[in-house]
C-alpha cells in the first residue's frame, strides 16, 4: 500500500546506489530548467558540484530556490521531491576535492572516486549545497 516516507527512510533512499536527481531550476526569463546531477548527502543537506559556467550554476545564483526528484523506476515504484534553496558554496580546493571525490565514489565506484575527484576539484567548478524546506517522499505507488 502507498505511504508517505519517514524521514529516515527517504534519506536512506535518496542515497541508494547510484539514482540520479532531477534538478530543476529557474531561468532569468522565468522558463524551467531542469538537468540530471549526480549528489551525496551531508546530513539533510544535498551536496553537489557544477561548472561555473552550467545553465544550473548561472540559475542558482539568479535564483536559489530549486526542486529536486528521485525515483524508483522499478514496481513498486517509489520517489522523493526536495523543494529548498541552493546555495553556492566559497569552498577550498581540499573541500571541493572532497566532496567530489564522495560523489565520484557514489557513482564511478571506489576505485575510480579519486580520479573523478581530482577532475572535478578544479578552478572553475562550484560546490553546491541544497537545503530542504519541504521534502515530498512516496513509497510503494503501485501496491
Amino acid at each position: 500500500m502507498a505511504r508517505d516516507m519517514s524521514p529516515e527512510e527517504y534519506r536512506a533512499f535518496l542515497m541508494h546506489g547510484t539514482r540520479t536527481g532531477k534538478l530543476a531550476t529557474v531561468r532569468r526569463d522565468g522558463r524551467p530548467h531542469v538537468a540530471p546531477i549526480w549528489f551525496v548527502m551531508d546530513g539533510d543537506t544535498l551536496v553537489l558540484n557544477t561548472a561555473e559556467g552550467s545553465v544550473k550554476a548561472q540559475n542558482i545564483a539568479h535564483e536559489p530556490r530549486v526542486s529536486l526528484t528521485v525515483d524508483d523506476q522499478q514496481p513498486p515504484y517509489s520517489f522523493v521531491i526536495v523543494e529548498g534553496l541552493a546555495e553556492i558554496v566559497d569552498a577550498s580546493m581540499d573541500e571541493l576535492l572532497y566532496w567530489a571525490t564522495a560523489i565520484g565514489g557514489r557513482y564511478m565506484g571506489a576505485e575510480r572516486a579519486e580520479a573523478f575527484g581530482r577532475r572535478n576539484a578544479v578552478p572553475g567548478e562550484l560546490l553546491v549545497r541544497i537545503h530542504p524546506n519541504k521534502v515530498i517522499a512516496k513509497m510503494n505507488l503501485s501496491d
